[in-house]
């Protein structure tokens, strides 16, 4: 098994591995998005297993360990299996989420805290530390899960 990178926009790769066994015989393609910046985030983590794959991938764009940023849509082993390990090798990184997942799921399952990213500013000021030049596949990609308080 092994991934591929393509760069979609300006600072923006999309990670795809496809796994023949899952939903066989059709298979599954898993994607993860990379926003490189001043602070690079990673949009979905893939399952745990596949973590070797995705870091290699990432490897090929820049230091794993210079990630700062980890999100996801919503907790499922294939959006944030992996999370634990992205922590584990990017000393700086943390979970960015919103306010039911940091409360609910993420206080629990991280093995940092989760920074809550459940209003419109601190969404927004974190978009503009990821990267700085505004593209609009950026805003489809970082998508927080949020809850009214």
């Amino acid at each position: 098994m092994e991934a591929s990178v393509h760069e979609i926009a300006n600072g923006i790769y999309r990670i795809s591995t496809f796994v023949p066994e899952v939903a066989a015989p059709v298979g599954f393609t898993f994607n993860q998005f990379l926003v490189l910046g001043d602070e690079p985030l990673l949009f979905h983590t893939g399952p745990r297993r596949m973590f070797p794959i995705v870091r290699a991938a990432v490897a090929t764009v820049m230091a794993p360990e210079a990630l700062r940023w980890i999100t996801f849509g919503h907790v499922e082993a294939d959006e944030c299996g992996s999370m634990n390990d992205w922590l584990a090798i990017a000393p700086h990184a943390q979970v960015a989420h919103g306010a039911t997942g940091c409360s609910v799921q993420l206080a629990d399952l991280a093995d940092r805290p989760a920074v809550l990213a459940r209003y419109a500013h601190e969404r927004a000021r974190l978009h503009r530390r990821v990267r700085r030049d505004a593209t609009p596949i950026r805003h489809r990609i970082l998508r927080f899960q949020h809850s009214n308080p």
